[in-house]
């Protein structure tokens, strides 16, 4: 059990030094989440409140939000 914990933390660590070499070297230049982070995550939350907006108003389900007094037992068969 020491040996495998032992090797998944050098995998671990060996990855996270990876990570902070890759991103080390980015130098100055702007991130994509910097340029268009906000942008996107407008427009998704818009796309999501318009989809939800037909779905609940246009597409005719019925919801049955609460099963109480819904349930009811078949008919006993004999």
């Amino acid at each position: 059990m020491y040996r495998f914990a032992n090797a998944a933390l050098n995998v671990a660590g060996r990855s996270t030094r990876q990570v902070a070499v890759r991103h080390g070297s980015s130098g100055a230049s702007p991130s994509f989440h910097s340029k268009y982070g906000t942008p996107l995550l407008i427009g998704g939350a818009a796309f999501c409140t318009t989809v939800w907006a037909y779905v609940l108003t246009s597409t005719g389900i019925t919801w049955n939000l609460s099963p109480v007094g819904k349930v009811q037992p078949k008919p006993w068969k004999e």
